[in-house]
């Protein structure tokens, strides 16, 4: 048996399931009539993390997003991990707005868990590795306090714990 338990909190988005509820929300756009002759636009660009919509105006591209919002919720994504930037006008009487997908814990929102975790005194040890977070005991109950703890508090990302051992 392990002298030592741990698990890891971490931040992630499904790729696959951000890409399904892309393709859903283009097949509503396409029949809604509301979007008749809007020229709406999803793209998914998946190295740097972002979507990019496009319609013929800022109303269009605002009410675009919303289907995609409301698509992802139903899959089950994680909405705060999804920053929606302002709708710019672009040339040829399009606007476009980018959504940005934020995977992994933040080093500034690790940080705050580890010093968070330290002030309420658990008998852990809590250590920042890239981008999660890696929280080690000698007993099981203490981490499932701090999952707990972790589970109940506000760091403006989604959280999950996974490889628990």
């Amino acid at each position: 048996m392990a002298s030592d338990f741990s698990f890891d909190v971490v931040s992630e988005v499904d790729m696959n399931l951000v890409n399904e509820s892309i393709h859903i929300a283009l097949k509503e756009i396409l029949n809604r009539f509301d979007f008749k002759d809007a020229k709406a636009s999803i793209e998914l660009l998946e190295k740097e993390k972002k979507i990019v919509v496009r319609a013929v105006d800022d109303y269009r591209t605002k009410a675009a997003v919303e289907v995609l919002f409301n698509r992802m919720a139903k899959r089950g994504l994680p909405l705060r991990n999804f920053t929606q930037g302002e709708v710019v006008e672009a040339l040829g009487q399009t606007a476009r707005t980018e959504v940005a997908i934020q995977a992994g814990i933040p080093i500034e929102k690790a940080k705050q868990m580890v010093a968070d975790i330290k002030a309420r005194k658990f008998k852990v040890n809590a250590s920042i590795q890239a981008d999660q977070v890696r929280v080690s005991s000698k007993s099981k109950d203490e981490l499932q306090a701090v999952m707990a703890h972790l589970r109940s508090a506000d760091y403006g990302v989604s959280l999950q714990i996974k490889n628990l051992r």
